[in-house]
């Protein structure tokens, strides 16, 4: 089956944008094989602010690769080459883990991450850790989260400083499973 991986940049103190929703910080290193990291997916999932701060959906970036839009708020059309999801997440989340392909892209967002993370559908959590402390901006994992247990199952440390995190989001088993917290609306 394949797998929902959450890869993204984070600053150390767990930022994955700026205040202002910038991103300037992120450093690039020759060293990272972007090919290689973009050859393991063909589907992207993304909230709506992340699609829409990509710009025309990163449509050359991503080119060849199935973009889900998951919002309630996005216009009622979706652009050509994107799928919106506005209800029934897990039904389409199913769907996609069932059919054969590539392992699937949970890109930016982190509101959508925590509700994926809560419904259980990711399956890691991959930050590639900035050297830099922001001191505010976009959590990677907005409050309030559930807690979940991860197991490290790789890393990397390039030139720049940057390291790679692989981390297994661990099934609850009755024992461990800790309380949920009534949200806010």
């Amino acid at each position: 089956m394949r797998r929902i991986r959450y890869q993204v940049a984070s600053s150390l103190d767990g930022y994955i944008a700026g205040p202002e929703g910038d991103y300037d910080w992120i450093v690039s290193d020759p060293a990272i094989d972007f090919k290689a990291l973009f050859a393991q997916f063909d589907t992207l999932l993304m909230g709506r602010r992340t699609y829409e701060g990509l710009g025309s959906g990163g449509s050359g970036m991503f080119s060849g690769m199935q973009i889900y839009v998951f919002s309630r708020t996005m216009g009622p059309k979706a652009p050509k080459g994107v799928t919106l999801v506005r209800d029934n997440a897990a039904q389409v989340l199913d769907e996609l883990k069932a059919r054969p392909g590539k392992d699937i892209w949970l890109f930016g967002g982190g509101e959508l991450f925590r509700s994926l993370l809560d419904l259980g559908y990711v399956d890691s959590v991959e930050p590639a850790v900035i050297p830099i402390l922001l001191g505010g901006g976009v959590p990677m994992l907005p409050s309030p989260a559930i807690r979940k247990r991860l197991s490290l199952t790789g890393h990397r440390i390039y030139p720049s400083g940057i390291a790679l995190l692989e981390y297994a989001v661990q099934p609850e088993s009755a024992a461990t499973k800790p309380k949920q917290r009534k949200r806010r609306s």
